[in-house]
């Protein structure tokens, strides 16, 4: 890199201007203004209203350049190195799809100026990869331009970054060497129809889609009892389920649900892809007032739902995923990130389950959970203890249970609290336990809906302050000794919870409009609207609550208007959002839902929920999903 200055520049700092006039940023985040940039959401790049990543990584300036160039933009992606596997780029001004093939490195069909090159994740670009937009090739080297990679000024005052070199062989191979021993280069990405010599779309078999049931051997099963009572989790779930089962029905007390490691793969791709659509997509609502307002939230804590997502983004403990799984694909229902369920019957209960029945196909879906919600409280081990919340309901409380398990086994100290009984202001106006221990962490299994409508409730009676810009901001009276509220505690000035407030947004119904606008036809979405459209009428659709648990008030609907299902609940008076129709596939009388679970935001899990109505709902069963190899998957009638 000729005459290039190699001292490192401020972060923001233009370093080169490549082709188009783009302009590329130093990220050294060392130097970044805290004035400037206080939060996250300050950091988020966008142009002409679209978001094209984070300041000043090398996505962010792959997509940026694409877009004010070509006109066309990539999805997002959750690393750089998976770009290699997207197969096509969104033209933004007729929102229709264009190819995007890739073609590995060594191939004869040579990178062009303006396709891109990515790199694997590994060695210098440890668990991201890495991208950069080419910008002139020769059989002897080939120039790029980039960011986050060196923070110095370009060489010469040129339109590139660096320059790496490449070589032809004699049967027209063209191969590029990383700058960096330890990288490797997948290959390059070009927006072209010709896919002579590109990578291949990874189509799956349509059968490896089909879920398949199985029941374990009754011979091998004889004995009744294989949950551990000593263990108060173990415990208090067999005394929920009323015994060693995770099915009251007897016959199917055996039974257990089949998918190949292929759909696993993919399981876990969507589950991280799709949590990262939707915090754009909550990015998104908090930053256009008009689209809040459809989330029916009181405009007293919207304040609050912001600072959440400006200084606690990263707290995120765990979240599911609910899928339907057909031949046609995998499509998102929702995303429970705020109070979800499950996690003991796929992170503990299905293992056991396998274990005692001696069921060896493959392998238990739910065995990393518990050691991956291990690894993500331990990133919390400044916290002095934890005080776990839930209600008196059974599933809340072995739920409850199970998390502590996993607090404990992070080495952080926790205390469990069954309802609200002997918590109680201090004289400084904190909350205090019954044992005077002040509450400053909380981990719960209520709602944040529930203590909303306790606010709901306060505000009518006139505990709301304005602040300087005329809004409104909560504020809870209290009194020494006197017994608090629920809403006291989640929203106290001075007690973290997870998880955190922010996530009321991706969990109410009303995102999935806006994920609808922001990704229109997104291979792993449902088409939603705020109302009927005529897309969805000949679809058939679905009515759900913006807010609402369990399957309540949920109807469905097929393309002549007519009920296909409909259940009750106490959600009817809620704003509803409407969801294109995909039933759930019916798998030996049960009607299956495969979920996932993160940790941190990334997958850590999958389980399934069952029932004989085509809505999953409290009572439905958590039956043991297995995944096998795909060979066996194929070859196999279990």
């Amino acid at each position: 890199m000729n005459n290039s200055d190699t001292k490192t520049q401020p972060f923001g700092t233009v370093l080169g201007y490549a082709a188009g006039d783009v302009a590329a940023y130093s990220s050294d985040y060392s130097t970044a203004s805290e004035r400037q940039y206080p939060k996250r959401s300050s950091y988020r790049s966008y142009v002409d209203n679209i978001f094209m990543g984070y300041k000043w990584q090398c996505v962010e300036f792959a997509r940026r350049w694409l877009y004010l160039n070509k006109g066309y933009i990539f999805d997002d992606v959750a690393m750089a190195y998976n770009i290699f596997e997207l197969r096509s780029v969104r033209d933004i001004r007729t929102n229709s799809r264009l190819p995007f093939n890739a073609f590995v490195n060594g191939n004869k069909k040579h990178p062009e100026p303006g396709c891109l090159l990515i790199w694997n994740k590994g060695g210098e670009f440890e668990g991201t990869g890495h991208v950069a937009v080419v910008t002139e090739v020769t059989d002897q080297y080939l120039r790029i331009a980039e960011q986050n990679v060196g923070q110095h000024l370009w060489p010469d005052k040129g339109d590139y970054s660096r320059q790496l070199h490449a070589k032809v062989t004699s049967d027209g191979e063209y191969w590029v060497t990383c700058s960096y021993g330890d990288a490797e280069i997948l290959g390059w990405m070009i927006q072209t129809d010709e896919d002579t010599y590109a990578e291949p779309t990874k189509e799956k078999n349509p059968q490896l889609f089909t879920i398949k049931s199985a029941q374990a051997h009754p011979s091998k099963s004889n004995k009744k009892t294989w949950l551990n009572v000593a263990n108060e989790d173990e415990a208090a779930f067999v005394e929920a389920m009323g015994g060693h089962f995770l099915t009251a029905v007897a016959s199917e007390q055996r039974r257990y649900f089949i998918l190949p490691h292929s759909i696993q793969e993919e399981l876990e791709r969507a589950t991280n892809e799709l949590h990262g659509l939707f915090m754009h997509a909550t990015e998104y609502v908090l930053s256009n007032d008009e689209l809040l307002k459809k989330f029916n939230l009181p405009p007293a804590i919207l304040p609050k739902i912001r600072h959440s997502w400006d200084n606690r983004l990263n707290h995120l403990i765990t979240s599911r995923f609910d899928f339907s799984l057909t031949q046609k694909g995998l499509k998102v229902y929702e995303y429970n990130c705020d109070s979800a369920s499950c996690y003991m019957e796929a992170g503990k209960v299905q293992g056991k389950w396998a274990h005692h029945h001696q069921v060896t196909d493959g392998e238990d879906a739910g065995k990393d959970l518990f050691a991956e919600l291990v690894q993500t409280w331990k990133k919390h081990d400044s916290i002095s203890i934890i005080h776990i919340l839930c209600d008196t309901d059974p599933e809340e409380q072995y739920h409850a249970l199970f998390m502590q398990d996993a607090i404990r086994a992070a080495g952080l100290s926790s205390k469990l609290l069954i309802g609200l009984s002997g918590l109680v202001w201090d004289a400084q106006g904190n909350v205090i336990d019954a044992e005077g221990v002040r509450i400053e962490s909380v981990w719960k299994t209520w709602a944040w809906e529930t203590a909303l409508d306790q606010i709901r409730e306060d505000l009518q009676a006139d505990t709301a302050t304005a602040n300087d810009t005329g809004s409104h901001t909560y504020a809870a009276s209290w009194v020494e000794g006197q017994a608090v509220k629920l809403s006291d505690v989640l929203l106290h000035k001075n007690i973290m919870v997870f998880e955190p407030l922010w996530s009321l947004i991706p969990s109410n119904k009303a995102i999935l409009p806006v994920l609808w606008l922001l990704f229109p036809h997104h291979p792993l979405l449902l088409n939603a609207s705020f109302s009927v459209t005529a897309e969805l009428q000949a679809s058939g659709y679905v009515a759900k609550p913006i807010v609402g648990r369990c399957g309540a008030n949920i109807a469905l609907f097929d393309h002549e208007d007519n009920v296909l299902e409909e259940t009750r609940g106490k959600f009817a008076e809620q704003n509803k959002i409407y969801q294109q129709l995909c039933p759930l596939p019916r798998v030996d009388g049960y009607y299956t839902q495969i979920c996932t679970f993160s940790a941190a935001g990334f997958y850590a899990g999958s389980g399934t929920r069952a029932d004989t109505s085509m809505v999953i709902n409290k009572d439905s069963d958590c039956l043991p999903l297995r995944f096998v190899s795909d060979k066996q998957f194929l070859s196999e009638a279990f």
